[in-house]
């Protein structure tokens, strides 16, 4: 039988009369449940090992929402951490990185296939969510695209430009092409297992896509995730699958097809009207509401909603935002989002 959740429907290429919703990061710092857990914790990287209470503040978004999906609780800098990396964060600035900015650095790494012991208790988080998620809530797993993740790896933080990214694949080629077909390689064995520990769909989040052009956009954006969704569906043929490319603009086109995902996410900046008559004849689409909105709230966010949800009603569409939910949003605003989609 089809599975008739509405996230699964939309993934099938349903339209629907009400989309079904969820937020990129709708377990965070917004929240003040969330807040207190991750102090329980004592650290982010303690919160995303810890399954119990990972598993927690994955649930608490959709006990106090009631949201169509819920996302794994993790990082995507946890595959650079499994491969070997020191990772580590800064209060009020992020994470850090050891950095890899030549072969002897890559050659430190591990092999993809070591990553497993490392991201145990993440695969041991999917299995409680499963467990304790209500019927009705399909389990989204995630990771971090190759090249997003390449651009922390080699700077050792996050870059306005990725520029020293950039600098490693224009004068270091050879160093650069393995670390993505590494880092390939390793998405693809983390997915795989979070599919087998009960993830039910699973999302690849390029955030940084935006900033290859022309030939390195296909080579290091779109090809790379074309092998891993080649390889998701060999093993589970209608496993769905949504991709992120983010600020692709134009390539946004094609790319669904391309890679073989279900769904591609639009970030703030995509045109709706435009998405809605190129992008969904070729897959449901997902977003893309604009962040800001749930820290502004108001009349503004209502009448943006209504105009995104009015804009992608003629195909499969998944709500969610255009970026990750800021810490400064309102959670009151994310009621008043959700009563202007299905009211």
């Amino acid at each position: 039988m089809a599975d008739d959740r509405l996230l699964m429907r939309a993934l099938r290429g349903e339209t629907l009369q009400v989309p079904p919703v969820w937020m990129m990061r709708q377990a965070g710092r917004y929240l003040p449940e969330y807040r207190a857990t991750r102090a329980q914790a004592g650290d982010f990287l303690s919160l995303c090992y810890t399954p119990e209470l990972a598993a927690e503040v994955t649930l608490q978004p959709i006990r106090r929402y009631g949201f169509d999906a819920s996302i794994l609780f993790a990082d995507i800098l946890l595959v650079p951490q499994a491969l070997g990396a020191d990772l580590w964060f800064v209060t009020g600035e992020g994470p850090r990185l050891s950095t890899v900015t030549g072969a002897a650095d890559f050659a430190a790494l591990k092999p993809a296939e070591a990553i497993h012991e490392t991201l145990s208790p993440i695969y041991e988080t999917v299995r409680i969510l499963r467990r304790e998620l209500p019927a009705e809530v399909p389990l989204i797993g995630f990771a971090g695209a190759p090249w997003t993740v390449a651009t922390y790896m080699i700077a050792g933080r996050g870059t306005p430009d990725q520029g020293p990214a950039h600098r490693l694949k224009d004068t270091d080629p050879e160093t650069f092409g393995h670390l993505i077909d590494l880092l390939t390689e390793a998405t693809t064995g983390y997915l795989l297992a979070q599919v087998a520990a009960g993830a039910e769909v699973v999302k690849l989040f390029d955030s940084w896509a935006g900033s290859l052009k022309g030939a390195d956009f296909d080579r290091f954006a779109l090809e790379p995730a074309k092998k891993i969704i080649a390889a998701l569906k060999a093993a589970h043929p209608d496993l769905p699958v949504i991709t992120f490319p983010r600020e692709a603009g134009p390539r946004y086109d094609g790319f669904a097809r391309a890679t073989g995902a279900d769904c591609v996410a639009l970030d703030t900046a995509v045109d709706a009207a435009w998405a809605a008559e190129v992008l969904q004849p070729q897959s449901c689409v997902q977003g893309n509401l604009d962040p800001q909105l749930l820290v502004e709230g108001g009349q503004r966010l209502i009448d943006e909603t209504r105009r995104i949800v009015g804009a992608f009603s003629g195909g499969p569409h998944v709500f969610n935002l255009g970026h990750g939910i800021t810490p400064q949003a309102d959670p009151a605003n994310v009621d008043i989002m959700l009563e202007a989609i299905r009211g």
